[in-house]
């Protein structure tokens, strides 16, 4: 029912009450079903904000083990009150809210950092609900639960995140603009009326008219019959939309902020450098390492050494037999190998601090320190006899980059959009992958999001937890931005609510894809330039098709007053209006389909200057309606009845020759129509012309009358693109 309660339905259902009072129901009902039509095709638009909601609560954790009057029982985890002591064992997701008290957990927290490397806790440590034990088992004690813990209040963010889309904006501007300009100029027609002591029902009859004339009653549906052919276009390319509005939101964008783990990374930890002291290589570094990992085990830092170690194998590996998994008190982990000769020996590896007092090596100590500073996690390798261990070298890993990343920044950067990290990674690190991917700018320094802030003013948010993702989204937002949101997990599903066009890469969680308008099904990052892309062609047609309503508006309502002026009757009738409303509307929906190029930068709607390019269009056409109507008036000595079925024609034909000259941006002969709209073009001139030879509906006019005004409406739109391309041009409409 929302759907009938804006500018544009407000008018149309006026003039359904007024057509049936005046007891035209024909009229009426045609008005009601365009706005049915008009309803039916917004509800596409809707919102997923209940979806997102429903898949954030299904990642929670549903039971809680809790020590209750001295003893472990399992109880919803909804039952939960601070100061509760819980257990978090293997495999559990944490209900809420703790602080640990004992033991040692390895936590994976990516559903509230996005940060896919788990943490090591121990007592002291603070962690969230939502956080998967990954190894270990802990006690803990509550602190917060329900909307009061930190994923609660993501849930809210995504709740409450609204952002009304550029186009509503521009929609309302625009019915404002029209209703003010013709609001004017249908009072002074009615007092003219009045002042010709016109009958009421005449009067009636012509503000009716008017009143058709000026509403743009297929506006709201050819915008969203725009997007959704755009969406079907993008669909082609695994580009699936949640909500319509993304296609028109994605050619304004200027600012994407981009998540970087599972976004502009792979979300999977590689070894990136490998240091090795003196005596060894690389690749026996690597090999070392992999003997004293888990093989199999969950642990990524496990994972990342034994594939680097099996992508550069060496002939002597040595032999694992005895293997002692990483233990957090020691942050070692131990294997009892044999080498090539048969030699028993014993490899460590582990956290460089907890390795140099087993093996002091002051080069070692400065390769880690190198690079930890430039954000990467070091791990240390030592090997020997128990009692005289000697360091192998030095493992420096990191979450590398996708191999398209660097292609998607640039190319952006080519098309006018500026890419800005956002991750809950620390600084060190995200400025890595920053450089990797080609994002040049400052980090900016830890703290509170400001509510106002630039995008150029810096090119990594480090540090950042899904509320300062959110705020940051608002922020670019307050500075007139039309801000995308690139994402994959949890944690970013209210930036990407609130961005005007949240993109979900196609490994996201299923909150993420609930949360964002643009979900892309296939891998890489490509998707986001082909949305852009598309997303600009969609505009320049619903552009055009904007330009067009506003030209269509001012002359129609202008030459009734003229008409009035001339002949000192309503020129029009309103059934002719409602004919020409229909012709007139579906011809311009065909322009969703118009054959158009993309701008090289981001668009925006200035419905100001658009305003003022349609009343200099609409008023080139006013002088081929109005000359039409003097001719049929003074030459060929027309009765009123037929001046009416004149104007009905002319006034079609016009808008054909201001629609072609429109579309086209430079010369009218520029580009070559879409099939659509030279079809719906000829049924419409093929239409008109046989109500008006047939007296449908109309007094009827010669075949030659007729070929004579559409010849002349020809002739107008040749002549009046001399003036068009450089008012274009003038006006900066590209």
């Amino acid at each position: 029912m929302e759907k009938f309660w804006a500018p544009v339905p407000w008018m149309l259902e006026a003039a359904i009450v007024l057509e049936f009072a005046l007891g035209k129901l024909v009229e009426g009902a045609i008005i009601a079903a365009l706005l049915v039509f008009n309803a039916a095709l917004g509800l596409f638009q809707e919102g997923r904000a209940e979806a997102t909601l429903a898949a954030l609560k299904s990642r929670l954790a549903l039971n809680a083990s809790v020590r209750r009057d001295s003893a472990w029982t399992i109880v919803p985890a909804a039952e939960l009150v601070p100061g509760d002591v819980v257990k978090l064992s293997l495999g559990g997701v944490v209900a809420a809210d703790v602080c640990l008290t004992e033991g040692e957990v390895l936590l994976d927290q990516s559903m509230l950092t996005g940060e896919s490397v788990p943490i090591e806790a121990g007592p002291g440590v603070q962690t969230y609900a939502g956080a998967l034990v990954r190894r270990g088992e802990a006690v803990a004690r509550v602190t917060a639960t329900g909307v009061r813990t930190r994923f609660g209040r993501t849930a809210e963010l995504v709740r409450t995140a609204h952002v009304t889309s550029s186009q509503q904006k521009a929609v309302f501007r625009l019915i404002r603009n029209l209703a003010a300009c013709n609001g004017l100029i249908i009072v002074l027609m009615l007092a003219y009326a009045r002042w010709l002591h016109l009958p009421v029902a005449d009067a009636v009859a012509l503000g009716l008219t008017a009143v058709l004339a000026s509403i743009p009653v297929a506006l709201p549906a050819t915008f969203t019959l725009a997007a959704a052919v755009g969406a079907r276009s993008l669909a082609k390319l695994g580009i699936l939309l949640t909500r319509l509005s993304a296609v028109d939101e994605a050619a304004s964008m200027d600012v994407l902020c981009s998540d970087k783990t599972g976004t502009l990374t792979q979300n999977q930890l590689a070894v990136m450098h490998v240091q090795p002291m003196e005596g060894f290589d690389a690749a026996h570094v690597l090999a070392l390492a992999a003997a004293a990992s888990s093989d199999g085990g969950q642990d990524p830092v496990d994972q990342a050494i034994r594939a680097a170690a099996a992508h550069e194998p060496v002939g002597d590996a040595p032999r694992c037999s005895a293997f002692t998994p990483f233990d957090p008190a020691t942050k070692l982990s131990k294997a009892m190998v044999v080498d090539s000769s048969g030699a028993p020996a014993q490899v460590i590896k582990g956290a460089v601090s907890a390795l140099i007092g087993l093996a002091p090596s002051a080069p070692a100590e400065a390769a880690a320190q190198a690079l930890e500073n430039q954000g990467f996690r070091v791990l240390a390798v030592a090997t020997g006899a128990p009692a005289a261990m000697k360091m192998a070298g030095i493992i420096a890993l990191s979450d590398p980059a996708r191999g398209d990343s660097a292609t998607l920044v640039s190319e952006l950067r080519a098309l006018g959009v500026r890419t800005v990290m956002v991750t809950g990674d620390a600084a060190a690190t995200a400025a890595i992958v920053a450089r990797a991917v080609g994002l040049t700018g400052l980090v900016c320094p830890p703290g509170p999001i400001p509510e106002r802030a630039q995008p150029q003013d810096f090119a990594v948010f480090a540090g950042v937890m899904p509320e300062d993702k959110y705020k940051l989204v608002k922020a670019f937002q307050n500075e007139n931005h039309i801000v995308g949101m690139c994402g994959d997990g949890a944690n970013d599903a209210p930036a990407l609510r609130q961005a005007q066009i949240g993109i979900a890469v196609s490994t996201a969680t299923d909150v993420a894809k609930s949360a964002a308008g643009m979900v892309l099904t296939a891998p890489g990052l490509g998707g986001i330039v082909a949305a852009v892309k598309e997303g600009r062609v969609t505009f320049q047609r619903i552009l055009t098709y904007t330009l067009n309503s506003i030209t269509k508006k001012i002359v129609q309502v202008l030459f009734l007053a003229v008409g009035l002026a001339m002949t000192g009757q309503a020129i029009l009738t309103p059934l002719l209006m409602v004919i020409i409303m229909i012709t007139g509307d579906f011809l311009g929906m065909s322009l969703t389909t118009d054959n158009v190029r993309p701008s090289p930068m981001p668009n925006a709607w200035r419905i100001g200057t658009l305003t003022l390019a349609g009343v200099i269009m609409g008023l080139g056409e006013l002088l081929l309606c109005t000359a039409v109507l003097t001719a049929g008036s003074h030459w060929m000595r027309l009765d009123i009845q037929s001046l009416r079925t004149l104007a009905f024609i002319v006034i079609v034909f016009g808008n054909q020759a201001t629609t072609y000259n429109n579309r086209e941006r430079r010369r009218l002969w520029s580009s070559r129509p879409s099939r659509w709209v030279i079809a719906s073009s000829l049924c419409d001139i093929l239409i008109a012309s046989a109500l008006a030879i047939g007296g449908v509906g109309m007094t009827p006019l010669p075949p030659w009358v007729i070929v004579s005004t559409l010849g002349a409406a020809a002739v107008f739109a040749l002549l009046f693109d001399f003036v068009k391309f450089p008012l274009f041009r003038r006006l900066q409409i590209t």
